[in-house]
């Protein structure tokens, strides 16, 4: 049996689960370090030193994340263009 040709354009529905599951991630990320700064802060009682380190820190994963999975659609495309020719 084949596997089912996937659809040229995704519905969307699907696309806005995508969208809004990387908002979702984004947020989670930046308050996990957040949270693990303040947490450090108290534990080594330095008032906000790990709080900005780790909250910069998160922003830039974060940022990273969502480049990742924004271009990785591109590069998919990119690669069945250059098979198909």
């Amino acid at each position: 049996m084949s596997d089912p040709e996937p659809s040229q354009k995704e519905s969307p529905i699907h696309q806005y689960a995508v969208y809004s599951n990387l908002a979702f991630e984004m947020g989670a990320v930046i308050a996990l370090g957040v949270f693990g700064g303040v947490k450090l802060d108290n534990l080594l009682n330095i008032s906000p030193l790990f709080t900005i380190l780790c909250s910069l820190a998160s922003i830039a994963i974060a940022m990273f994340l969502v480049i990742r999975s924004l271009t990785k659609p591109q590069n998919r495309a990119k690669n069945e263009q250059k098979n198909t020719h």
